[in-house]
């Protein structure tokens, strides 16, 4: 069986661990998700198990034949050849096999003597090359390469015209062509939209190999993997069950541990006290030594640095008009490509706007134009009054001035003292030196950060973001999520984390075939509606391709002011409709939110929360019924504002 295992191992830089006594199998079905905070050495754990780096002590078992394919976090470029034939290149190992298979062939039909060598060889490479459809591979290609997002006009495309994040993908797409018995990939959906992450979720769930995977998205991780291995303050810690499981088996564990190290401080500050207060009485001479060699055997509690919970908070933002900004028959056309057209958007106070769209549909065209960066669009954009405008694009790092320090970059403007910046540069994942550091020599994904740092510092009462998560771990994201929810204006944001646009959006913006169309509910009820469009609820359209099931409004703005009896009656029929719905999804509601309590009752249990295998089919069943819910509510909420408005025409 193929297969890796790390056996005590053992890494250090100089005096500094990077992590001891590992024991981690990588088996066929195994499906793990490698955490830790970052720096703590996951990716350097990844190149170890994939051979690429050395250790110190311990063992990387891998039986003879194990295949292992790695990728990186980003750095690999791609040239010379069409994307078709770049892809074909993960083959090479198995075109290689089939040329051996061909000479065996032409031996065999020699009269070759010893030939059961040559038969048995030549069935394993038969074999092989069967359990990797070599025969399948022309439309092996084309699955994998649409379903990570490239179109097929793309296929015959020469591979250097691509982006660094469509380099990834070809390099991803290349290693799950290869079918490896071991998949090592650290970050694969750094780069992915929301489609090509939800093809991949589905090709890992389905893969017959072993996963150990690295990702800041927590939707991913839930539905992909089930068992985490936690780097934390050295030791690597095997969790069974989903991720949302081990974070509520964490937190819990994490709490007990902070509660041991705040007595064990009460107990070692007792012991000074007393120490200092009588160390220079000779009666107690034999009492203070005792101490003193007491608090010498002490084995201290640490507090991993991920516990030191730093809180951002945005400035007060402006009062603005209750609309800060609308859109009328906005439209953007390149020559003779039209992106979208007849576009209606509003954004009103308060509101939490998430823009989908696939890759490609216009998302970073229309928050350019709603930010005033490309005034060259058709429609009219009308601002309320009092707005600021804070715009986070996604090469908002070239604003950045290249001589100064991190620090020196992010004080810039900045009411707030360096010792605040220096948390919150550690929040965005500067740390130690690094905020010393010239801006002109860090990565492009450390300046995005700091650029994004700085945007949040800034008194806005309409935050406009594209991609802000797509540099930070989950740690900083929640850091950023609850600056959000606290977030004074409005906002409007594009991000491919599934997780973060379900906890943050109240209404979704979707660009799609040109259009434009808003749906009145949160991220959850977009995409209920998406997967069931015959629904029992219809938001109202924002374009003019949009249709919908008729509202009340729709129904008022149908009659003329004298109503007849007719149209009275419907009226009436429309209000019994809307009652009827919302009593009934209330009452569906209350059932599941008791049916949660429930769940979350269990999950607390002692008995519970330390089964792996309890904990995960209770989590997993909490996140179904917390999904329902937010579909039943989202739901509810357009009944009940379809019936106040219904009542309020009779």
């Amino acid at each position: 069986m193929a297969f890796i295992q790390l056996d005590s191992l053992h890494l250090a830089f100089g005096d500094r661990t990077i992590f001891t006594d590992v024991q981690l199998t990588i088996s066929p079905g195994s499906r793990i998700a490698l955490t830790g905070a970052n720096g703590t050495g996951k990716s350097t754990l990844m190149k170890v198990a994939a051979g690429i780096s050395e250790f110190d002590s311990g063992r990387v078992i891998r039986p003879k034949g194990t295949r292992v394919s790695y990728l990186p976090q980003s750095g690999i470029v791609h040239q010379g050849r069409s994307l078709r034939e770049e892809a074909a290149e993960a083959f090479a190992e198995l075109k290689a096999l089939e040329d051996e298979a061909h000479e065996i062939a032409t031996q065999l039909e020699q009269g070759e003597d010893n030939h059961q060598p040559l038969l048995d060889r030549y069935q394993e490479i038969h074999d092989t090359l069967e359990h990797a459809e070599w025969d399948r591979r022309d439309a092996r290609i084309e699955q994998i390469l649409t379903g990570l997002g490239f179109s097929r006009e793309e296929l015959e495309q020469d591979v250097s015209t691509f982006s660094g994040g469509w380099q990834m993908r070809i390099a991803l797409s290349k290693i799950l062509l290869g079918a490896p018995d071991v998949l090592l990939l650290d970050e694969p959906t750094n780069y992915l939209d929301l489609e090509a992450r939800d093809w991949l979720r589905d090709f890992l769930k389905r893969y017959p190999g072993g996963v150990l995977l690295v990702s800041h998205d927590r939707g991913f991780l839930d539905n992909t993997c089930n068992q985490v291995a936690e780097l934390l303050m050295t030791r690597l810690n095997i969790f069974k069950g989903t991720y949302s499981a081990y974070e509520i088996f964490r937190e819990k564990d994490m709490a007990d541990l902070v509660e041991r190290w705040k007595r064990q401080q009460e107990e070692i500050a007792k012991t000074e006290t007393f120490i200092e207060r009588f160390r220079s009485k000779a009666t107690k001479a034999k009492q203070v030594q005792s101490r003193i060699k007491m608090l010498e055997k002490i084995e201290r509690i640490e507090i991993p640095p991920a516990l030191k919970r730093i809180r951002f908070h945005f400035p007060e933002a402006p009062h603005s008009g209750k609309m800060p900004l609308r859109g009328e028959n906005l439209g953007k056309r390149y020559d003779t490509k039209t992106v979208f057209s007849q576009g209606e958007v509003e954004f009103p106070r308060g509101s939490r706007t998430a823009v989908v769209g696939v890759n490609g549909a216009g998302k970073t065209t229309l928050l350019r134009i709603i930010s005033g960066e490309d005034q060259n669009h058709e429609g009219a954009l009308i601002h309320g009054s009092g707005v600021k405008i804070g715009y986070f694009c996604q090469d908002q790092e070239q604003v950045l001035d290249p001589s100064l320090t991190v620090l020196e970059e992010a004080a810039k403007g900045s009411s707030e003292g360096e010792g605040r910046l220096r948390s919150l540069l550690g929040a965005f994942l500067f740390s130690g030196d690094d905020i010393h550091k010239k801006v002109g020599i860090l990565s492009g994904g450390e300046r995005n950060r700091l650029a994004l740092l700085k945007i949040l510092l800034e008194p806005v009462n309409l935050l406009i973001l594209d991609e802000p998560t797509n540099h930070l771990d989950i740690h900083s994201k929640d850091i950023l999520l609850e600056a959000l929810e606290g977030f004074g204006g409005t906002l409007v944001i594009v991000s491919h984390d599934r997780y973060f646009l379900e906890k943050i959006a109240d209404r979704v913006l979707e660009v799609e075939d040109g259009g434009i169309r808003t749906y009145l509910g949160d991220y959850a009820y977009y995409r209920w509606r998406k997967e069931n469009p015959d629904g029992i609820a219809q938001s109202e359209p924002s374009s003019p391709s949009s249709t919908g099931i008729q509202t009340a409004k729709e129904v008022a703005s149908s009659s003329a002011p004298g109503i007849s009896r007719e149209e009275q009656k419907k009226r009436r029929s429309l209000i019994n409709k809307w009652r009827k719905e919302e009593e009934e999804l209330t009452s569906r509601l209350e059932a599941k939110e008791e049916e949660a309590n429930q769940l979350r009752s269990a999950l607390e249990l002692p008995e519970n929360y330390s089964d792996p295998e309890k904990a995960h089919d209770l989590s997993a069943k909490l996140m179904a019924v917390e999904e329902r819910i937010e579909q039943i509510t989202a739901a509810w909420e357009e009944a009940a504002a379809n019936l106040e408005e219904a009542q309020s025409l009779t």
